[in-house]
């Protein structure tokens, strides 16, 4: 048998899976990430807590599986992207909490940018608008705020990574400071069509080169883990960040192929092949998960508060003791009476990126129940994701390519078979589940087994991806449409002044 292990490191919790050749799963293990919250907006990790709750669960999958490490042809990682750590590369230490993608610190920083009419050019150069959901602004603040960082950046005594890059250094013992490509395209500070991190971008904020890790594929040759951590030196041979990773992991390898993750945030990519295109909808341009050298694209679009408002409904409101009995409360009632929630509890995304916007419920009666707020809880998930995918149809036909025909979808809260039918209702087009849900782990597998030879082709990936089901469309499309019109009349009440 081939065995991979994929290490998934996300918001809320680090997973590790043990696949076999054939894309299934063997064995899981996972484990809560605490998170920080410093100030409102602030939102920040451990760096040490990511590192030990990640080499936690490898241990611990490979138990499980009851397989040795050696028996494991190669290893992938998938991470929360954007995510930022700075360490001392002698020391190995972490000079401040890693300040997380959901971090607005560095508003005002963007802000500047905006004021000072460099949009333009870091659009055209990293396909990002200007926001603090990146990591550049966030490298910036620690550099500016954590005593004597700068000086120590500048004397090269200090490393940069995202999440990706500190599992690596820590995997490896030290031996490597790297990224892919997918994850190096999320800090606002390289160049994707060109690979290579800009330097007139790393000098508008400041960021002295020495900091940045070596760019390679997403499909490479990273190194091997240190032997004593595992107990073998497995080859490292594939990193992509967490929503690229979902996207290969989907089979979704050519241009007009679109996916969508449900998890704390809702994430939708659809691959543009080699084609840079500039999305004139809100959209982002983001490097894909490559395994050659030659840039891949897609355009992404990102909901900051997806899956989180069930954790909202069960922490803050208390609603419901677990997340799974969110569907059986919002089934209880035909619909959601009328109730509309906006989930801006950290602002809102794509499309529309209104950092201000803040959470509103709207259309409440005295007949409201907690079961009309969980269903239009449940529903703005796939309300802000269905304006996606029209920004990404719209995008697509201006630029003469046919409109997404099919969503595939996975992630935690693809399991609900409620939302799922929403969502393919609003949508008008099949939403379709695979039989393995963990497909962003399974990216990072794939990954890994391209460039150590387990699979010799994507071709071989796509053969292997199955549908578990087909979500049609039942809603007629006049509805549909009305839906939406009550949506967006929603959002412009929670962005209102």
């Amino acid at each position: 048998m081939t065995y991979l292990l994929a290490l998934d490191q996300g918001t809320s919790s680090s997973r590790s899976i043990v696949f076999d050749g054939q894309g299934r799963v063997v064995a899981m293990a996972q484990q809560e990430l605490p998170q920080m919250y410093p100030q409102p907006g602030w939102v920040e990790h451990d760096p040490m807590i990511i590192w030990q709750t990640q080499l936690a669960t490898a241990r611990e999958a490979l138990h499980k599986a009851g397989i040795a490490a050696s028996k494991i042809r190669a290893l992938g990682i998938t991470n929360q992207r954007e995510t930022t750590v700075v360490w001392n590369r002698r020391t190995g230490v972490p000079i401040h909490h890693a300040l997380v993608w959901q971090d607005r610190r560095a508003e005002s920083t963007c802000a500047r940018l905006r004021e000072e009419g460099h949009e333009a050019l870091i659009q055209s150069r990293t396909g990002l608008l200007v926001d603090a959901y990146f990591s550049g602004t966030k490298l910036k603040w620690l550099l500016d705020h954590v005593d004597g960082a700068r000086a120590q950046a500048e004397r090269g005594e200090l490393a940069f990574g995202t999440v990706d890059s500190w599992l690596l250094w820590q995997l490896t013992g030290g031996s490597l400071h790297a990224t892919d490509v997918s994850n190096a395209s999320r800090t606002m500070l390289f160049n994707v069509h060109t690979n290579q991190w800009d330097a007139e971008l790393l000098a508008l904020l400041g960021i002295p080169p020495s900091l940045m890790p070596r760019v390679l594929p997403s499909s490479a040759h990273y190194g091997e883990v240190r032997p004593d951590l595992l107990g073998h030196a497995i080859p490292i041979g594939g990193v992509a960040g967490d929503q690229q990773a979902a996207l290969f992991g989907q089979a979704c390898f050519s241009a007009g192929m679109a996916k969508n993750t449900y998890g704390t945030g809702c994430f939708m990519l659809m691959h543009t092949g080699g084609a840079f295109e500039t999305s004139h909808n809100g959209l982002l341009t983001t490097s894909a998960a490559q395994i050659s050298p030659t840039p891949e694209f897609a355009l992404e679009g990102s909901v900051f508060v997806g899956g989180a408002v069930v954790q909202w409904l069960r922490d803050g409101l208390q609603a419901i003791e677990g997340s799974a009995q969110v569907e059986a409360l919002a089934q209880s009632v035909p619909d959601s009476g009328g109730v509309m929630m906006v989930p801006a509890f950290t602002g809102l995304g794509a499309p529309y990126w209104k950092p201000h916007a803040r959470g509103t419920l709207t259309g409440l009666t005295r007949g409201t129940t907690l079961a009309h707020i969980a269903r239009a809880s449940l529903e703005s998930i796939a309300y802000q994701s269905a304006a996606l995918l029209l920004a990404m149809s719209r995008d697509a036909v201006a630029g003469g390519a046919a409109p997404v025909t099919e969503l595939r979808v996975d992630g935690g809260a693809c399991v609900n078979d409620l939302l799922m039918q929403f969502q393919a209702d609003l949508l008008g087009i099949p939403v379709i589940r695979p039989a393995v849900t963990e497909t962003t782990a399974l990216g990072a597998a794939y990954l890994a087994g391209l460039s150590t030879g387990v699979y010799a082709s994507t071709a071989e990936l796509s053969a292997l991806w199955q549908a578990e089901r087909c979500f049609m469309p039942a809603m007629d499309r006049a509805t549909a449409s009305e839906a939406m019109a009550r949506w967006e009349h929603a959002v412009r009440q929670a962005i209102a002044p």
